[in-house]
């Protein structure tokens, strides 16, 4: 079975995006509640809890985004950032590494954790 990767900064952009429409969804269940003030504000707030954590998550990734090297992809030849031992191109998903160690040896996930299998 073909496993789908991406590469770390987008999936950590995804989640905070999903953040934001987790956040509309909870405010917008709110709005079912006007007639109860305080469930209609709960919500409210849930809702806006939500914004704030995806606001500071896109702040941790872009920080972390300008430590991540910066190499260009041998595959399709476009500048992608790699985060850890291991990570994919993000436009053509091609598995790039920077330890020579790895190299040649299939796509693992668990190559980037402190106890990996080598």
């Amino acid at each position: 079975m073909a496993q789908m990767y991406s590469s770390k900064i987008n999936k950590i952009r995804t989640f905070a995006l999903s953040l934001i429409f987790v956040g509309f969804f909870v405010m917008y269940i709110g709005v079912f509640f006007r007639g109860h003030i305080l469930l209609m504000t709960i919500f409210m707030l849930l809702g806006l809890l939500f914004m704030v954590a995806s606001t500071v998550v896109y702040f941790w990734i872009g920080m972390l985004s300008t430590k991540a090297v910066q190499v260009v992809c041998p595959s399709c030849g476009k500048p992608t950032k790699i985060l850890g031992r291991v990570d994919m191109c993000m436009h053509c998903r091609e598995p790039l590494t920077l330890d020579r160690t790895l190299e040649g040896k299939d796509f693992d996930e668990n190559y980037n954790r402190r106890k990996a299998k080598s």
